[in-house]
């Protein structure tokens, strides 16, 4: 028996991948579009102020509380850069959770992400419409006009769902036009959103400094970064879970890793960078914000529960004056929000189109889940279908009551936990039998991602059990929203999770293929699989659905006479030679 290595890694040809265009993001456009994702603006203006009400008194620390969330988030991208290094595939969690536990765990994992992203859409659908009214009103306002009519139909959930839809309908069909037409797109859209923050802040910061703030304003102190005096259970746990959404969006740009040009490298290191990036984003604005506003229930204070919704919308008149500049600057802030969410629309898409393509690839999902545009090289039906959907659940769920659409919007931090949780998780098992190997794998695959799994979990646990108290949602005339008794945010997210295991369930019935691990099988960093007859082209791709996986033994036992073992991580090739050849080259 011979062994050979050649550090070039192997692959299958163009014909056998997914169809996707490949190349068409450098690390710069991936970072863009990692941050596009979290929606920093609308994160901030929509949790900002829930995350000093949780923190009750100490609300001055929500920029510890920010930090903390970065702990757990930075871990994860490390846990994902690991795992895209051994198999860059769109499905990501989808794709590395079959690897590691199996199709059930995997399945549900590439539920996890779609139903988030689904839920998601809805709330960012909603400040997108709004906000396009309450923009037009401000435009009149500089322009000496009474456009206040139009200013109100963003208060309408009728007008505002309408503009809501067609946003979607607009950012769909730009996801299904192309990657790099999305990504010229958020390059325009993420520009405007870092520039008006960083003016929030520049100005926050000046007038507090220089006693020009309300009489409430707060001087900004290191102490605000340190979470002492918090309790895990009853503030820290349900904060970081709306903190995470706020940081929840950079794995977009490691889900479309087999568009970019250096699928192995590149979506990872993009996806820590954006993680780092949002920090010192979210860190700075937080401390502007808390520090001009002040943490009371008067006035602009961001413990009013007035002002929760929205605190740049709270803040903004204060801030800025009624002067034609201030105006501007207001009308700027409006569409820092508006820009921030109609992106976050697009690049919610984006990732969810393609789990789906994976997944049909995979047979985890209908094959008509796997079609490519011909032209645009982007997934047709997973586009369609993932629009179509968001649509349909909006619509109903703000027919059906507005009370229900935020409990379900407040489920998503349980999902985010979960399916994040699992990766890494899913890095250290897939990873365990090479950990021993050196330093950096025992603490990039196995400590880092496993520390930040737990972390996951325990968020998740004690944040269930906060959103399953009867109190923990309450309408606009104070009564708790409530499912069975039980808080609706805990009840809604735990049905969102059966939903997926019905589903799962049925097209295990209907389409058996991928859960028998026949299209994706288990899989460790050390195991070896057959190279099979596609061994041409210059960049390894993990074999699709329908190509035989066959692993093979690390004595290469079950490896036939004369063809070819590939370790999928290095990329290393492994020849068994008849005996009477073994002097043979390989």
């Amino acid at each position: 028996m011979t062994t050979t290595t050649d550090p070039a890694p192997l692959g299958f040809p163009e014909a056998s991948e997914k169809g996707l265009k490949g190349g068409a993001l450098g690390l710069v456009s991936s970072v863009v579009v990692g941050m596009a994702s979290t929606a920093p603006a609308y994160s901030l203006a929509a949790s900002l102020g829930l995350v000093v009400a949780t923190a009750g008194s100490l609300g001055m620390k929500a920029p510890a509380i920010m930090v903390l969330a970065f702990i757990p988030m930075y871990f994860i991208a490390i846990a994902y850069q690991e795992l895209n290094k051994a198999e860059p595939d769109c499905g990501t969690t989808f794709t590395w959770a079959t690897r590691a536990f199996g199709p059930v765990t995997g399945w549900m994992g590439g539920w996890g992400i779609i139903a988030a992203d689904v839920i998601v859409m809805a709330n960012l659908a909603q400040v997108a419409g709004t906000y396009s009214y309450y923009m037009v009103g401000e435009i009149g306002s500089l322009l000496g006009q009474d456009w206040s009519a139009v200013s109100d139909l963003g208060d309408s959930y009728t007008w505002s769902t309408l503009a809501g839809v067609l946003w979607i309908i607009i950012m769909t069909y730009i996801c299904y036009r192309g990657i790099e037409v999305s990504a010229r797109l958020q390059y325009a859209l993420l520009g405007i959103e870092l520039i008006v923050l960083v003016a929030f802040a520049v100005v926050a910061l000046v007038k507090v400094y220089g006693g020009n703030a309300e009489s409430y304003s707060l001087t900004p102190s290191l102490s605000w970064l340190w979470p002492g005096g918090l309790s895990f259970t009853e503030v820290l746990a349900p904060a970081l879970l709306t903190a995470f959404f706020i940081y929840w969006g950079w794995d977009t740009a490691v889900t479309c890793n087999e568009e970019s040009d250096d699928p192995g490298t590149t979506p990872g290191r993009a996806a820590v960078i954006s993680t780092v990036l949002l920090l010192a984003t979210y860190a700075v604005v937080s401390i502007a914000a808390v520090a001009f506003a002040g943490v009371g229930e008067e006035g602009i204070g961001l413990g009013n529960p007035d002002n929760s919704a929205d605190v740049f919308k709270a803040i903004g008149p204060d801030l800025f004056g009624d002067s034609p500049l201030g105006i501007t600057m207001l009308i700027l802030l409006i569409a820092s929000v508006l820009t921030s969410a109609a992106a976050s629309t697009q690049t919610t898409i984006l990732p969810t189109a393609r789990t789906a393509l994976s997944m049909g690839v995979f047979r985890a999902l209908p094959s008509s889940f796997k079609n490519v545009h011909a032209t645009y090289l982007t997934p047709t039906t997973a586009t369609v279908a993932m629009g179509a959907v968001s649509i349909a659940f909006y619509v109903l769920f703000t027919f059906i009551s507005t009370n229900l659409l935020f409990a379900l919007i407040g489920s998503v931090g349980l999902m985010i936990a979960f399916y994040y949780g699992l990766t890494g998780y899913a890095c250290a098992w897939f990873y365990r039998r090479t950990l021993a190997s050196n330093v950096r794998d025992l603490f990039m695959q196995g400590i880092i991602p496993l520390a930040g799994a737990l972390i996951m979990t325990a968020t998740f646990v004690y944040g269930l059990k906060n959103f399953l108290e009867p109190n923990w949602l309450t309408d606009d005339d104070g009564n708790n929203v409530t499912i069975f008794g039980y808080g609706a945010v805990g009840v809604v997210g735990i049905l969102a999770m059966l939903l997926g295991v019905v589903l799962m369930l049925a097209w295990k019935v209907k389409a058996p293929e991928y859960f028998r691990g026949e299209t994706l099988p288990m899989r460790t960093s050390r195991d070896l699989v057959l190279a099979g007859p596609y061994v041409d082209s210059d960049t390894y791709r993990m074999p699709e659905a329908g190509l035989p996986e066959i692993v093979i033994s690390p004595d290469l036992s079950n490896l036939p006479e004369g063809q070819m073992a590939i370790d999928p991580i290095t990329g290393d090739r492994y020849i068994r030679h008849p005996k009477d050849d073994s002097d043979k080259d390989a």
